[in-house]
C-alpha cells in the first residue's frame, strides 16, 4: 500500500500557497509610516510647510 503513496509523491511536489495575512498588512503600514517619518526627519521641510499652509499669501495691489 505504501507504493501508492510513493507513486503520487505524497504531496511533496505541491506548490506552496502564500496568502496575505492581517499582520502582513499591519507590518507594511508600519514600515510605510517609519519610512515617511525618516524622510521628513532627514529633509526637514518645515519652512516650506509653514510658508505653504500657514502663512497668508501677499495680496497683489495695483
Amino acid at each position: 500500500m505504501s507504493s501508492g503513496l510513493a507513486a503520487r509523491g505524497a504531496g511533496l511536489m505541491k506548490k506552496p500557497v502564500f496568502r496575505i495575512q492581517a499582520t502582513d498588512v499591519q507590518t507594511a503600514a508600519l514600515w510605510g509610516v517609519a519610512a515617511a517619518a525618516t524622510a521628513i526627519w532627514i529633509v526637514q521641510p518645515f519652512d516650506w510647510i509653514k510658508k505653504t499652509f500657514f502663512e497668508k499669501p501677499e495680496s497683489i495691489e495695483k
